[in-house]
């Protein structure tokens, strides 16, 4: 893309579709390659066209907010649904929780990306198969594969909905990472209405109880109930519109925790020897030591690919491959803790599903690890992490779906 940049420079109708062919690595080019280019008026179009960014907010057409509406009113509708059909809601929520957002979620990104009719079919087909197969299986009392099916299958649902925002360009890193910025980007965003509707709601109740109204109950359980379910529809629409809102935050948020969470992890694993308690024989400890692993992965891959900006300097490369040292010494305990208690007492659906996402996890941490390894060693550029992570994804999509739907089969419903 470099060289075509560089040949075409003088010629804005194949800039013009260069762009449109790949936007996102077009955009990363031509900025890398402006320094050199500033005497061009026509590279001076280009640098202004891809980088201007606008004070104002935009709200998009008329059909996007008709679109963010009636899907912000579906979603209410089937976070109601054991309401209306008189149905019992821990059952109803515990198996369905993951369809009352996501797949309008996936729906906004298909009418966005324009899929393809076939890519339409299939994702409606895989989302049918997923409620008919979560709502098959047997009520179970303290089923475990249950509720691993259950919590898999939102994970499966989210990697349906990263097929649809990435469209037509599977095999992309740059849209794989940019589904990891909108969901950094979305978490932002969500809370932020999240916390301005709790404040709206404590003023409404507040006020109408003033004059002797008690509308709690009625208030959350149908406008609280709405604006749980549209609040990451909202967001997601505002985040897609105007990325220039939460575009900075997040990685700034990034950056911020990465060094505390990297000084917090050394403390915490030094307190674990003087703390009495270890993850092989509290199950428990071990549970909430998991969690952490995940979350502190979850900053180190939000810090990569939230934006070039934050991996830019020596100091953050530092910082994020000593996060990862550390994160693989946590993953290390971990896994060697769920091999010691299968050794002594046995294989269970959790212990299979832990001991096979500690060993995902591990892999790609290594693999993040060697690549910033090889950054800061200046023997490849700081792309290659962002590939690793992008490549990585569909493994994880891969197990969700062992999960979700062989293990119910393979440990007889238990």
């Amino acid at each position: 893309m470099k060289d075509q940049i560089i040949a075409e420079q003088h010629n804005p109708g194949q800039l013009e579709k260069m762009y449109r062919a790949d936007k996102a690595l077009f955009k990363r080019e031509f900025n890398a390659l402006y320094p050199q280019l500033k005497d061009n008026a026509l590279a001076d179009f280009w640098n202004e066209r891809l980088n201007y960014e606008s004070n104002e907010i935009g709200w998009g057409t008329s059909k996007d907010l008709l679109f963010v509406i009636i899907a912000s009113l579906l979603a209410g509708l089937i976070a109601k649904l054991p309401v209306l059909l008189s149905m019992e809601e821990d059952l109803f929520y515990q198996r369905n929780i993951s369809f009352i957002v996501l797949p309008l979620l996936t729906g906004y990104f298909i009418w966005k990306n324009k899929l393809s009719a076939g890519k339409i079919a299939f994702i409606a087909v895989v989302t049918l198969v997923c409620v008919i197969f979560i709502n098959s299986l047997p009520h179970v009392k303290k089923s475990d594969t249950l509720i691993l099916s259950c919590i898999h299958l939102a994970l499966f649902l989210w990697s349906v909905l990263g097929f649809a925002f990435v469209g037509d360009k599977s095999n992309n890193e740059e849209k794989r990472l940019g589904f990891l910025r909108y969901n950094g980007d979305l978490v932002v965003m969500t809370t932020l209405i999240l916390i301005a509707g709790a404040l709206m709601s404590g003023i409404t109740v507040g006020l109408f109880s003033l004059i002797g109204f008690k509308i709690e109950k009625y208030y959350f359980d149908y406008v609280g109930i709405f604006g749980l379910a549209a609040a990451p529809i909202v967001g997601t629409y505002l985040t897609q519109t105007n990325p220039q809102l939460v575009g900075k935050v997040s990685p700034v948020i990034a950056r911020i925790f990465s060094p505390l969470v990297l000084v917090m992890l050394v403390i915490y694993l030094s307190a674990i020897v003087y703390s009495g308690k270890d993850p092989y024989n509290d199950r428990e400890f071990l549970l909430i030591f998991n969690v952490l692993l995940v979350g502190v992965m979850a900053i180190i891959f939000f810090s990569i690919a939230g934006d070039a900006k934050t991996t830019k300097s020596k100091a953050g490369l530092w910082i994020l491959f000593l996060l990862s040292i550390v994160t693989v010494v946590l993953n290390g305990i971990a896994l060697s803790a769920i091999l010691f208690r299968i050794s002594e007492w046995g294989i269970t659906p959790n212990r299979a599903a832990v001991l096979g996402s500690n060993i995902l996890i591990l892999i790609n941490l290594l693999l993040v690890t060697a690549q910033l390894f090889r950054i800061l060693s200046k023997k490849t550029d700081k792309t290659a992490v962002g590939k690793v992570i992008s490549f990585y994804l569909p493994v994880y999509c891969l197990w969700t779906i062992i999960v979700t739907f062989l293990f119910p089969l393979i440990f007889g419903f238990k």
